[in-house]
């Protein structure tokens, strides 16, 4: 026996490495170096004081300790609240990215910063269908910012830190890890959220998420919660889609998206978007798109559902010339297709101009 169990012990493997390595310690170091960089924003328009009228007070901060102060710094200026979110520097002059629902009906933007400074902000450009803003504030210095990092390195269980401004009550930053990748909750056609396991709640809407290196790898933007507080599943947009969005922004004030005129939906059991319905004189109908056909490449990209063409059509430059390949009856069909200018009022879901692209 005793030989054996030599011979087993002279056999065995070398102990496995711990599959999980290197668990901060302290999240200190990386909150002193980003968290200079995330603002509170208050949006607010100016009301009479001698009118009467009833001060709104944010549902974020209503029954907490803050709704008393919230009352007499809004009777104090005369100004009634509409919201509260964050925002997040990305350049020393003063840039700002946050969701455009924080400072969407914006008559007066008023951003607090890490050091209690308050500046007023004017939006540079807004996109309502991925709920992005870049809003910009003027100052004699340079102002910290953080820097982008890539989204699509980002592994489910990777450690996360989320910053912000939960029910207005200021600086506040939580840790959890990536529970989810790809997440559709129904906002928009270009849904590809992030889950976080990190609370976040009313208020952190705009905020950034830091991977471990202190860059930006998603905007907090979401929850699911049937009390309004956070329940541990919070979504954030991707940098990979926000990079791009912030740029033409700051470029143009605006996104201009590519239009088909056609509605769609996902082809059962195959890869493909099914038309089901065209626009008159849209460029579907004027690339002889039918009722039923099934679009599998646009242009050399393979199209896997009706929301892969919608986002591939919305990303298309407007006036640009590409091919659809499409599935009709038996046969492969490849149409020439001038990709036009998304309607401003279009507002129908399924459309492939973005249209259902949606704290």
């Amino acid at each position: 026996m005793l030989a054996r169990a030599d011979t087993a012990r002279a056999t065995e493997l070398p102990a496995p490495t711990p599959l999980v390595q290197g668990l901060p310690m302290t999240f200190a170091p990386l909150v002193k170096k980003v968290v200079p960089a995330v603002v509170n924003i208050a949006v607010t328009r100016e009301v009479d004081p001698s009118s009467g009228k009833r001060i709104h007070v944010l549902p974020d901060v209503k029954g907490t300790p803050l709704e008393r102060r919230f009352r007499e710094r809004l009777r104090k200026h005369g100004e009634d609240m509409l919201g509260a979110g964050s925002g997040f520097i990305i350049d020393p002059s003063g840039v700002i990215v946050t969701n455009n629902h924080v400072v969407g009906d914006a008559n007066n933007i008023s951003v607090s910063l890490a050091n209690g400074r308050e500046l007023p902000a004017r939006v540079l450009g807004s996109d309502d269908l991925t709920d992005i803003a870049v809003i910009k504030v003027e100052s004699l210095t340079p102002l910290p910012y953080v820097s982008w990092g890539d989204s699509r390195q980002v592994q489910v269980g990777d450690w996360i830190m989320a910053a912000g401004n939960p029910f207005g009550l200021g600086s506040s930053v939580t840790a959890g890890i990536v529970s989810a990748r790809g997440r559709d909750i129904g906002a928009s056609p270009f849904d590809d959220f992030l889950q976080l396991d990190a609370p976040i709640n009313p208020g952190n809407s705009g905020g950034p998420t830091f991977n471990m290196q202190g860059e930006v790898i998603a905007i907090n933007t979401a929850i699911v919660s049937p009390t309004g507080g956070s329940v541990g599943i919070g979504f954030s947009i991707p940098s990979e889609i926000v990079i791009p969005v912030v740029e033409q922004l700051r470029r143009t004030g605006h996104i201009d998206r590519g239009w088909l005129g056609v509605t769609l939906e996902d082809d059962t059991g195959t890869d493909g978007a099914r038309v089901v319905d065209i626009d008159k004189g849209g460029p579907g109908a004027k690339a002889t798109l039918r009722r039923g056909d099934v679009v599998i490449a646009f242009g050399t990209d393979h199209v896997e559902n009706a929301r892969g063409l919608i986002r591939a059509v919305a990303a298309a430059k407007p006036g640009a010339t590409t091919t659809l390949t499409v599935r009709r009856k038996a046969a492969n069909v490849v149409l020439q297709v001038q990709i036009g200018a998304r309607p401003a009022d279009d507002s129908r879901d399924g459309d492939a101009d973005g249209d259902n692209d949606g704290p």
